[in-house]
């Protein structure tokens, strides 16, 4: 990021987001002008460090794209290195069906947002695929999920054991490269976790 990029974004040179794609930044720096969050701002550099991170932080304070926009430029980042693999790389864990199907809308719509702005910049964006996979998932669905593997797979727990114990959807999990655990505290506590 030059300085008068940042200066314009009123972003200090050193920003945790200097190191994301530009379509990336640049999306996040348009939809949320007045910077990261203290939760975005701690979780980033640590993800792209490597390291396994718990963001404990009220509700509204960008946990769950914290987790997710990290992910996004990685994909992105791998998009410019020659390709995303087409297989499933993010599995997000919901304790509800409901905020699963919730998730998958919030993700869809930014990931949309964001190749918009690649190609604005003059880049080609990757093909970045969404699935939900819980009880109400249909027969189908799962087939095709089995068929070709989506880049997010948004699960609960109930589903994921289901997914772990059958050897063909066990060999999908196999190339994730991260897993969000949203709302930890609601599955953590019972069999569920």
């Amino acid at each position: 990021m030059n300085d008068a990029h940042s200066a314009a974004h009123g972003q200090p040179e050193n920003s945790v987001l200097a190191g994301f794609h530009p379509a990336v930044r640049s999306w996040f720096e348009r939809r949320f002008p007045g910077g990261p969050t203290p939760a975005q701002s701690g979780a980033w550099p640590a993800l792209a460090g490597g390291r396994h991170v718990l963001v404990s932080a009220p509700t509204g304070s960008g946990k769950t794209l914290a987790a997710f926009l990290r992910s996004i430029d990685e994909l992105w980042q791998l998009h410019q290195r020659g390709g995303v693999p087409d297989e499933t790389l993010v599995v997000y864990v919901s304790p509800l069906k409901a905020l699963a199907a919730d998730i998958s809308e919030n993700l869809t719509a930014p990931l949309r947002e964001i190749a918009e702005v690649g190609r604005s910049l003059g880049f080609e964006p990757p093909d970045l695929r969404v699935a939900v996979r819980s009880g109400d998932t249909a027969p189908s669905e799962r087939a095709a999920m089995l068929r070709r593997a989506p880049h997010f797979l948004i699960t609960t727990p109930e589903s994921l054991y289901l997914l772990l114990t059958a050897e063909r959807s066990r060999e999908m999990l196999r190339s994730a490269r991260w897993v969000i655990v949203d709302e930890i505290h609601a599955v953590a506590r019972d069999k569920r976790g």
